[in-house]
């Protein structure tokens, strides 16, 4: 061939490429870009899909024992539920309304994207079609605030990174947990037991079927919204499971026929579980560190010791007038309820109609008055050694460097027992025992049971604080006199457990011996004296009851009452009762005292009774003398004295007298002399004494004194008997 022909055929060529160049780049960058977007498409996902969002918010529940939900804390109202917690049925019914072909596809239906980015054009709006199951919970979980007209692109995306990372069961459990199904309800674990009362391993078909058919339009297909509408709705859903052949048509037919059965919805929560419930929010963040915005979406379950019949007597008892009277209906009040033995928190009233924004009463510190007088003198005291219930001690009006303190009757007895003391509630005996004792000593006593206070003067021993003591911290420090002198923090909260039922660990309980069990045992009998005969007889419980009252003074009222206390032990229980009002203002005062504290508890405690019999008595340790019974001295009037003829001596002299009942009693007798009384001998428990060799030519007087061998303490002389003859 021929130079020429061959120069003719490469510009025939030549002019053939550049006709077709422009064609050709065209094709080329269009094959680039749709390999990209491709490539972009299945792994750009991972730039859409954010972990956390995949951690849905779960509700945290607090329950009871038995059962009870107190309360739940949530940003978004979901029990989430495992897939393996889910029933087949329940699945098949949301995948035959959903995404039947859910366990076919890759994530996503490109028919139907298609659809629908055809759709949005011509409406030029976001009309978008129907998605599947892993499309809807993309949209759901990383674009629901997303408007762009990228957005159905990312959810594709988002769809497919999904898929490549998730297994089919994670992402239906995903979806399940994540639909809202109306009535501020998220997933079906919420939705069962909302709708059924049910736990959602328990519905049955019909059930699962009529939650699948409120996916589309959950609040215009809610049967407590339009239980015609949801049931026409529930009925297709059921015609689908039978298209599916996941149920059978004459299962379907049967399961049609059936009425749709709604648990009933309280229209409002019970009044007495909020002051429960708040005071757990305090302990979950003290002992826990689980603050509320971590309980609103980590989805624990929070076991608590509330006993729910205890805590609604208390509620109800606390409702009553009878034992509220102040200056104004504003007048307020709390009570704990704590088991001895383990230090549970049985029944907590933080307020007579306690909402959770308001003041807490338990938590809230104020002056203890004379419930502080056990805890930070007289069992201190004894702790000591030095100082026991029967020892006397001065009551008197005594000048402690310018700090002076009256009885609240204005009345002194010179001296008396402890006992006498903590009965009476007397308060100068108390001041002068904290002198005694010191006020460091008693500071590091209480320090033991965590009344960490920061006042340094003899007010101490009345209650007299800067800032006062809380109704549990009272609560703790009285447990020590009926469990052998230990100290235990309460509790409200017997377990909490995550979202995958890890038990968390709380803090270390502790436990801290405060008093020997001589000086507890000591202090709870002297604590019963006060139920029985002092002052806390106001009210009636037959049972085994020991306890102190305590009062503040008004400080801009004369004569009122500020804060009214009464801390009581039972076998079973210890519990404090505080009435007084949010804040001491001159429109603000009690016009009764403690005995008002003291009717409350005892009435509570009857009501508990009556659905739960308390122990009758007490029961002694065996390490321990029982504290006896204080001893009354009679004064005697009616000694005589005879002469008796016989015996050794001729002549015998004979006392007689009338004695007390109690044969503890000690009598001595005197005999008058010149050069003075001289003591001749005692007997006890008896009315008569025996005077051998009597000189029957000489008169003798004598007189009996009776003896406490407690206090060690004479009574008053009695009236003078002559021996003599008259011949």
């Amino acid at each position: 061939m021929d130079k020429e022909k061959l120069r003719t055929i490469f510009r025939s060529v030549w002019d053939r490429i550049k006709r077709y160049k422009w064609i050709t780049l065209t094709v080329s960058a269009m094959l680039l870009l749709s390999i990209v977007g491709y490539l972009f498409i299945i792994f750009g996902g991972r730039f859409i899909f954010d972990e956390k969002a995949v951690i849905l918010p779960a509700a945290s529940t607090v329950v009871a024992e038995d059962g009870t939900v107190i309360g739940k804390l949530y940003t978004e109202n979901r029990d989430y539920v495992t897939i393996d917690q889910i029933p087949d049925h329940v699945e098949e019914a949301f995948i035959a309304m959903e995404d039947q072909r859910f366990y076919e596809h890759a994530g996503v239906s490109f028919p139907a994207v298609a659809r629908a980015v055809y759709r949005d054009i011509l409406a030029m709006s976001k009309v978008e079609g129907a998605s599947t199951i892993t499309q809807q919970l993309a949209k759901n979980l990383f674009l629901v605030n997303d408007k762009t007209w990228m957005r159905k692109t990312k959810e594709v995306m988002a769809s497919i990174y999904l898929e490549r990372n998730y297994s089919k069961s994670k992402i239906l459990e995903l979806y399940l947990n994540e639909i809202y199904l109306a009535h501020g309800i998220y997933g079906v674990g919420t939705a069962a037991d909302y709708f059924f009362g049910k736990n959602i391993e328990d519905l049955n078909v019909e059930e699962g079927a009529l939650l699948a058919a409120m996916v589309k339009a959950p609040n215009t297909y809610s049967p407590q919204n339009d239980l015609e509408a949801a049931k026409q709705r529930r009925d297709l859903v059921l015609q689908q499971m039978a298209n599916n052949d996941t149920i059978s048509t004459e299962e379907m037919l049967d399961l049609q026929a059936t009425s749709i059965n709604l648990k009933s919805q309280k229209d409002e929560r019970d009044p007495w579980l909020d002051d429960y419930f708040a005071y757990v929010l305090e302990e979950l963040e003290q002992s826990y560190g689980l603050s509320r915005e971590a309980l609103k979406r980590g989805g624990y379950t929070i076991q608590v010791n509330m006993d729910p019949t205890a805590q609604k007597i208390a509620y109800n008892q606390m409702q009553k007038s009878d034992f509220f009277h102040g200056s104004n209906e504003s007048i307020n009040g709390s009570f704990v309820l704590m088991e001895q033995e383990t230090g549970k928190l049985r029944a907590l009233i933080a307020g007579r109609d306690f909402e959770l924004s308001d003041t807490n009463h338990l938590i809230t510190k104020k002056q203890p008055g004379s419930v502080i007088k056990p805890l930070a003198v007289y069992g201190p005291a004894m702790q000591l050694r030095k100082f026991s219930p029967y020892d006397l001690i001065p009551d008197r009006d005594i000048d402690y460097d310018g700090y002076r303190v009256g009885n609240a009757d204005g009345h002194y007895d010179d001296e008396v027992t402890q006992y006498q003391a903590v009965v009476e509630s007397k308060n100068a005996p108390a001041v002068w025992l904290l002198d005694q004792i010191g006020i460091e000593y008693s500071k590091s006593i209480l320090e033991k049971m965590k009344l960490n206070i920061e006042d340094n003067g003899l007010a101490i021993a009345l209650g007299g604080l800067e800032t006062g003591l809380t109704p549990i911290q009272i609560t703790e420090g009285y447990r020590t006199f009926i469990h052998r002198g230990e100290w235990l923090e309460s509790s409200s909260i017997a377990a909490v457990y995550d979202r995958d039922q890890e038990r968390l660990q709380p803090k270390q309980e502790e436990k801290i011996n405060v008093f020997n069990s001589q000086t507890s045992w000591n202090m709870l009998r002297m604590l019963e004296a006060v139920v029985n005969e002092g002052t806390a007889k106001a009210g009636e419980y037959p049972k085994a009851l020991a306890g102190k009252t305590g009062s503040t003074q008004h400080p801009k009222v004369d004569g009122a009452v500020k804060d009214a206390w009464f801390t009581g032990i039972t076998p079973d229980y210890v519990m404090t009762t505080w009435i007084g009002y949010e804040s001491a203002t001159s429109e603000n005062y009690l016009t009764t005292g403690s005995e008002a504290s003291t009717r409350l508890t005892k009435s509570i405690l009857t009501e508990i009774d009556k659905q739960k019999p308390l122990t009758e008595k007490f029961t002694k340790p065996d390490d321990v003398e029982d504290l006896p019974e204080p001893i009354e001295l009679p004064v005697i009037e009616d000694v005589t004295a005879t002469i008796e003829f016989g015996g050794f001596s001729i002549f015998n002299g004979v006392l007689n007298w009338t004695p007390t009942d109690d044969s503890r009693v000690i009598y001595r007798i005197y005999e008058q002399t010149d050069e003075g009384d001289q003591l001749i001998g005692e007997v006890e428990g008896k009315g008569s004494y025996k005077i051998d060799r009597v000189n029957v030519f000489n008169t003798r007087e004598y007189y009996v004194v009776p003896y406490n061998p407690l206090t060690n303490k004479e009574g008053e002389p009695s009236n003078i008997a002559s021996l003599k003859i008259d011949f």
